[in-house]
């Protein structure tokens, strides 16, 4: 109970405080912010019929869920409508079991409990507490509420993969044997990484990628020999930046305009991934949640405007990003340094 009437304070108080700049459905825009989660991944969408989807919950700490819980109170939002887990690492599902006892979740997704499970989450986090739980296959889509206003732009959002699995090649699929004439292996990634759910979120036609830790042998499968996912505004920069994932066969298929790495002071953005991003011509804005501080970060950073956090005790900002209601453009803001800018959709 007292948790409860905590909430409520925290959602009453961040709303007048975080009006201004957090507009929430009534602007009729799709809304994503990239929490701050200090490495992990916590990533909240706001859609223009009020209902919230957050894919993953950060790490196992009552400073990351404090932090999803602002968030959703600053957006004006009381609950977790669809709870995304992309795979069952700590920095990924670690906030769920923190977050269940404290705002109502109606609907999780996630991988279920399945053979020869390479990372368990445990008890605690399988019987949490949710409305309604689903185990997700390749292809399946989120019955998400559409906007009243007819001449709203359609929503959607659909797995493309999970568990080392993916859809059948749509009818329109591009051929992709340039790009894969260059593919090459890595050490196979064991764990649980491989297993990453795979989504897309589509509004009208703007498009954005989210594979969660998904790793580079895995994300060959989705563009090579054919390109399952297609072309993107938006990419969700895969596993924090670490080169055991992002292969730039992915990159150079999708050609995202956007680019988003939810990384940490001293995890991700290493220097291979930040070269193939650099080095990504359809690339217009590369984001990161922190600074870069290790000794590489002179050469590994983008300038300091495009950076959330640039301290190592940091305020835990965020990154938003707004699409108009036709989908036809999207804003990426980062309010904490008042960085405004905005793109077409491509």
């Amino acid at each position: 109970m007292i948790r409860t009437i905590l909430f409520s304070l925290l959602v009453l108080g961040s709303s007048v405080l975080g009006s201004s700049a957090l507009a929430g459905p009534a602007d009729k825009c799709l809304d994503l912010y990239w929490i701050d989660v200090e490495g992990g991944a916590a990533t909240l969408l706001v859609t223009p019929a009020g209902e919230t989807v957050l894919i993953d919950t950060g790490n196992p700490q009552r400073r990351d869920a404090d932090r999803v819980l602002k968030m959703l109170g600053e957006a004006g939002m009381k609950q977790i409508d669809h709870l995304i887990i992309t795979h069952y690492h700590g920095d990924h599902y670690g906030g769920a079991t923190l977050l269940a006892p404290l705002v109502p979740i109606r609907n999780l997704y996630d991988n279920g409990q399945f053979d020869n499970m390479p990372d368990n989450p445990g008890k605690p986090y399988f019987d949490l507490k949710a409305d309604a739980k689903h185990v997700v296959k390749p292809g399946d889509r989120l019955e998400l509420k559409q906007a009243a206003d007819s001449g709203a732009s359609k929503l959607s959002l659909r797995f493309l993969g999970g568990k080392q699995k993916f859809i059948d090649p749509p009818a329109d699929a591009a051929d992709n044997a340039t790009v894969c004439a260059a593919a090459r292996e890595k050490d196979r990634d064991g764990s649980d990484n491989a297993n990453s759910l795979v989504m897309v979120v589509e509004f009208g036609g703007w498009r954005f990628f989210d594979a969660g830790d998904l790793t580079w042998n895995q994300e060959t499968r989705l563009v090579c020999p054919k390109n399952l996912v297609g072309q993107v505004d938006v990419y969700q920069v895969t596993h924090h930046g670490l080169d055991s994932s992002n292969n730039p066969l992915v990159l150079q298929s999708l050609q995202p305009r956007v680019a988003i790495m939810n990384n940490g002071t001293e995890k991700g953005c290493l220097p291979e991934v930040f070269a193939n991003l650099k080095e990504t011509k359809s690339l217009e804005g590369i984001y990161q949640v922190h600074k870069n501080l290790r000794p590489d970060g002179a050469t590994n950073n983008v300038a300091d405007e495009f950076i959330a956090n640039r301290e190592r005790d940091c305020k835990g900002n965020y990154i938003k990003l707004s699409v108009a209601p036709d989908g036809k453009s999207y804003t990426v803001s980062i309010p904490a340094n008042k960085h405004v800018r905005t793109f077409e959709t491509r």
